[in-house]
Order: C-alpha cells, then sequence, then structure tokens
C-alpha cells in the first residue's frame, strides 16, 4: 500500500494518539494530524468514529480505522515492508497483546483515579496499585524483552509502544503530586527501558516530553483562570 493520503484525527497531547504516531514513525510513514480537542465529539470524529466518537482515528485511502492498538496493529500489517512492530512468535505476540491490553484496562486508568482521589490518603492508595502495577510490567519486560533492550526485543515493538506512549504523562505525574512513579528501587528494568527508548532513534522525535506536555497544562490553567 502506498504511504499517502494518511491522516490522524487527535491531539498530540493524547497518549493513545501517540502510539500512532511512534507506529508511522517507525514505518517511516508519512501524515497529516488533524489536530481535535478530544472532549469535543465533532461530527467529523463522529463520521469516522460512530460507535465511540473516541481519538484517534487513522485515515487511509479514505478507510477508518479506530481504537490507538488496533491502529497499531493495522499499520504494522498494512506496511510490511518496515520493521515489524508485533513479535513474528505467536507466543511473543499473544503475550504482547495480552499485556498492552492489561495497560489499557487495568493500569492506565488507576491515573485518572489519582487526579479525582479526594485526599492524599485515597491517592496514596490508588498510588500504590500504580507502583504494583509497574512490578508486574517490570516482570513483563523481563519475559519478553529475554535480556534484550526493548520489550520487542533489539528493536522498538508493540508493547514498547503501548506503554512508552504514557512516559511523558507519567513525568506530569510525578511532578504534579511529588511522588516518584517510574520507581528505580522497585523497576530497575523499566527505568532503564524508559531511557533507552527515549534515546532512539526510531521513536525518540515523535515521543510526548513531560517538559511540554506541563508548559501546555500550565497555558490551559492560566486561560481559565483569565
Amino acid at each position: 500500500m502506498a504511504d499517502t493520503d494518511v491522516k490522524v484525527l487527535g491531539s498530540w497531547l493524547s497518549p493513545y494518539v501517540n502510539r500512532v504516531a511512534m507506529a508511522l514513525k517507525l514505518k517511516s510513514i508519512k501524515y497529516e494530524l488533524v489536530e481535535m480537542n478530544p472532549h469535543q465529539k465533532t461530527e467529523l470524529l463522529a463520521k469516522h468514529n460512530p460507535i465511540h466518537k473516541k481519538v484517534p482515528v487513522l485515515i487511509h485511502a479514505d478507510r477508518s480505522i479506530c481504537e490507538s492498538l488496533i491502529i497499531v496493529q493495522y499499520i504494522d500489517e498494512s506496511w510490511p515492508n518496515g520493521p515489524s512492530i508485533l513479535p513474528s512468535d505467536p507466543h511473543d505476540r499473544s503475550a504482547a497483546r495480552f499485556w498492552a491490553a492489561y495497560i489499557d484496562d487495568k493500569w492506565s486508568p488507576l491515573f485518572r483515579e489519582v487526579k479525582e482521589a479526594k485526599d492524599d490518603d485515597e491517592k496514596r492508595v490508588v498510588m500504590e496499585k500504580i507502583q504494583s502495577g509497574l512490578v508486574l510490567l517490570e516482570e513483563a519486560f523481563v519475559m519478553c524483552s529475554k535480556g534484550r533492550d526493548f520489550f520487542n526485543g533489539d528493536e522498538v515493538g508493540y508493547l514498547d509502544i503501548a506503554l512508552g506512549s504514557f512516559l511523558g504523562w507519567i513525568g506530569v505525574t510525578e511532578t504534579m503530586i511529588g511522588i516518584k512513579v517510574l520507581d528505580a528501587a522497585m523497576a530497575p528494568n523499566l527505568v532503564s527501558w524508559a531511557d533507552r527508548l527515549y534515546c532512539s532513534s526510531s521513536v525518540k522525535d515523535v515521543m510526548l516530553q513531560t517538559p511540554a506536555l506541563l508548559e501546555v497544562l500550565k497555558k490551559l490553567k492560566a486561560a481559565k483562570d483569565d
């Protein structure tokens, strides 16, 4: 398939949109980001994602693909000549999909709970759950990486994208609540992995950076206070 006429509906701030950006970067696919407020259910969004009306949406050759992890798999299958995103071994591929689903269904929603916590005690309980989840993901990294640099082995892949898209926002959480989330004492392999991911030439240009996210949040707060 040609890499022409590729668009992404979404906000660059979204970790789920960032997954799509990382996958397209890995495959060296040029695309247009149609910047949208993820909280506004626009007519364009309703047209291309009528069921959930959520970003991201990938539009390729006038066809719409929804849900970030499904989009990443679609990109991998549609442009097979680039580096493989999903592992080639069926067992490794199923493990990557399992842990990506865990990230989306069990772990990442906890960050919203932290934001909505009513007091410090409630916040501390949620943070313990987040850190317990990172311990599990540390174990998953050891299993999936097989002693190499990334979840996918020697190169960035599916599970690296699934978790790596949250790294910038993890830094935001750490700054705002004053608690270390990605702690080397609990998850030393993940801390080293995160450093390598941010230095990887294949995705570093599109990864979400904590300082940039904090600056946007600062501007949004200032505009709200005016």
